[in-house]
């Protein structure tokens, strides 16, 4: 799956001034008042507003947040938003919108672990010097790339193995292609583009690392946020309207408040895909409305990327190769169940709770 003209933007202050246009993106009117809809943003209006969007990511965290969703509708709702929150932002951030256009594409890793998936979908664009950033959600896994740079990331694809495939719409890896294991979200990396790039997976480490401790960038850890990856209900045909309304009411429930940690991923084809608090979970009637592991508890280890350029390129490949470095890749001990979310400002490495020592 493809889009052209994703924006990627981001908000560090006056959540509030953001929540209308936030709502209105996530839950769209079928026929939205003076707005002539542009096919190429949006999906049929008929479709359930969870499969409006051929792509949609809204990631909040303490620090920010961070939108990916078609670039005429950021003009649209968020643009007044931003005009509103500057008078008020004296000092620090508003909001920042990327001015570059971005192409979402689904990958497919399967038949790995969570750790050596993100570390096998992201080398080949960190050793090609290609800047992504990766969301593998509760069903699927998606890169996120300049427009620019369409050509080269297709082309590294495929000479790591991967090949599109018209059935699942998205670039598969023969090799590991088998039944899929469950896993939660990533994203992007550092080099300047002016670096040659470098020639090992080994060597991409070194220089990340490296690159993190000039930049004095150093991973924070909250023990006390516990998070829960989750997906919305698509089971029971004859309880959908229940359930989706149900996954409504929970999310403007959970959203009106600033959540210290949500990410909520809608796509053409899937249910919702969410990654938020354990205190959020009290929202929504779980056992009814989500599909997932309430008792199986994930902890996010942020790294502040704000003093590395959007361009920057190695982080995702660098860290899942340190911590994947940890396994015995032979018989499977001591292997990680790691993720990656991306946003703007910040990457947040995910990992188990019980492995959380390796992640430290």
């Amino acid at each position: 799956m493809e889009l052209q003209s994703l924006l990627l933007m981001s908000a560090q202050v006056h959540f509030v001034a953001y929540l209308q246009p936030l709502l209105r993106l996530i839950f769209p009117a079928n026929k939205p008042n003076g707005v002539v809809q542009d096919p190429s943003n949006l999906a049929e209006p008929d479709l359930p507003w969870v499969n409006r969007y051929p792509f949609l990511n809204v990631s909040i965290t303490s620090s920010e947040c961070s939108i990916v969703c078609p670039k005429a509708l950021a003009e649209e709702l968020f643009a007044p938003s931003e005009d509103a929150a500057a008078p008020r932002a004296a000092g620090r951030y508003g909001a920042i919108v990327s001015p570059e256009d971005f192409v979402v594409m689904s990958v497919e890793g399967e038949g790995l672990e969570a750790g050596k998936r993100v570390l096998e979908l992201t080398s080949p664009l960190a050793l090609a010097g290609i800047s992504i950033f990766f969301f593998t959600t509760y069903f699927s896994d998606f890169i996120l790339v300049p427009a620019k740079s369409k050509v080269q990331v297709v082309r590294a694809l495929e000479d790591r193995g991967f090949q599109f495939e018209e059935r699942a719409e998205a670039y598969v890896n023969s090799a590991t292609h088998h039944n899929r294991n469950n896993s939660s979200t990533s994203s992007f990396s550092p080099i300047s583009p002016s670096t040659p790039p470098p020639a090992t997976v080994g060597e991409l480490q070194t220089r990340t690392f490296a690159l993190l401790k000039r930049r004095e960038i150093v991973p924070r850890v909250d023990a006390n946020l516990r998070l829960i990856s989750c997906a919305g209900r698509r089971d029971n045909p004859s309880n959908f309207s229940i359930h989706e309304m149900g996954l409504q009411v929970g999310l403007t429930k959970s959203l009106i408040y600033q959540p210290r940690f949500l990410s909520l991923t809608l796509t053409e084809n899937d249910p919702a895909s969410l990654l938020l608090e354990n205190g959020l979970i009290c929202n929504f009637d779980f056992d009814n409305v989500l599909l997932g592991n309430r008792a199986e508890f994930l902890i996010p280890i942020i790294l502040d990327l704000e003093p590395l350029p959007l361009e920057a390129t190695g982080i995702v490949c660098g860290v899942a190769d340190r911590l994947v470095g940890h396994a015995n890749i032979e018989d499977g001990t001591n292997m990680i169940e790691m993720s990656y979310l991306s946003t703007a400002r910040t990457g947040t490495v995910i990992v188990q709770e019980t492995d959380l020592d390796h992640g430290e």
